[in-house]
């Protein structure tokens, strides 16, 4: 195969990001509202890292699961969305060669990651509601440790199986992309080459991807619904489904949208309402995590309580000895 983004490789040395929309008024009010949602992802996933990592209390595997689901969300909202707001404000939707299929490395390759990391944090809730005298043990540093680094590895290697087989395509028909991001499905038709062994590998390498990740939450969520329902007492069952309806929610929304997008018939739906989904699943779920996970999780508020607390009480303390 040859190496990504040789000149023998292409006679495209740009490509053309069509973007959502042609109307001028429109893509101002994208502009407005994505450069809104950013800023709320890139606070809400800082804020929840800064306080997972400043309160003793949140040192937990649920806790260390949570930071690394927004750092991932940090990270992919941060592939995505710059550039999206650059091609709102300029008519020429440019990007490299190289560039994209850079973008197109680091999406697949954060959306594997996230996959295998929420099947992990279904695992966690599964041992904590189903085995929670064991949980201590089960989910130790080392096993955790073990699932966030293998999530990062599965995820780099579907990254690198993808980005190989696209860069041993010839490109050298229609330069323009009808998307507003650079990604396998809208790109593999631009090719002046036979994509069908490109197309079944990706085909294999995603299906696996969310296959198996899948089964993991859904296997895990039976038996914690299972759990559930032997609780006699009403606040025991609503005090175990607490602990993990933030997370099966935001499983529901990342998958949902990823099954309405990707495992469809390619003739169902046009090619906005494929946009629309895309939006939802690569520019706002990074912003909704943080926000389910903060207002739906008491220990959250209350770190951030204790935090305030300390801080305030620091600044009196300084202020007392000068």
């Amino acid at each position: 195969m040859n190496p990504m983004g040789s000149r023998n490789n292409t006679n495209v040395p740009d490509f053309i990001l069509m973007g959502l929309t042609d109307s001028e008024e429109m893509r101002q009010v994208l502009f407005m509202l994505f450069l809104l949602i950013y800023l709320i992802t890139m606070l809400g996933n800082a804020g929840m890292i800064l306080i997972i990592r400043l309160d003793l209390q949140l040192h937990t595997p649920m806790y260390l699961f949570l930071s690394q689901l927004s750092f991932i969300d940090l990270c992919y909202s941060t592939v995505i969305t710059p550039k999206t707001l650059e091609n709102l404000l300029t008519s020429k939707k440019i990007i490299s060669f190289m560039a994209c299929f850079t973008q197109m490395s680091f999406f697949i390759f954060l959306g594997a990651t996230e996959c295998f990391l929420l099947s992990s944090m279904a695992y966690d809730r599964y041992v904590a509601i189903c085995n929670p005298l064991h949980y201590p043990v089960v989910m130790s540093t080392r096993l955790c440790s073990a699932l966030i680094t293998g999530s990062y590895v599965i995820g780099c290697t579907e990254s690198l199986v993808n980005i190989l087989y696209m860069s041993s395509l010839q490109f050298c028909k229609s330069h323009v992309i009808h998307h507003f991001y650079c990604d396998t499905t809208p790109i593999l038709p631009l090719s002046c080459t036979d994509t069908h062994d490109t197309e079944i590998m990706i085909f294999i390498v995603a299906g696996s991807t969310l296959i198996v990740s899948l089964t993991t939450i859904c296997v895990s969520y039976m038996s914690i619904l299972s759990a559930i329902l032997k609780i006699n007492s009403a606040s025991g069952k609503h005090k175990a489904f607490s602990n993990c309806a933030s997370h099966l929610l935001v499983v529901t929304i990342f998958y949902g949208t990823m099954i309405f997008t990707h495992l469809k018939p390619k003739n169902s739906n046009s090619l906005g309402k494929d946009q629309v989904a895309s939006v939802f699943y690569t520019i706002v779920i990074p912003m909704l995590n943080p926000l389910i996970y903060s207002l739906r999780n008491k220990e959250v508020k209350n770190a951030l309580i204790r935090i305030m607390q300390k801080r305030e009480g620091s600044r009196h303390l300084k202020r007392q000895q000068h």
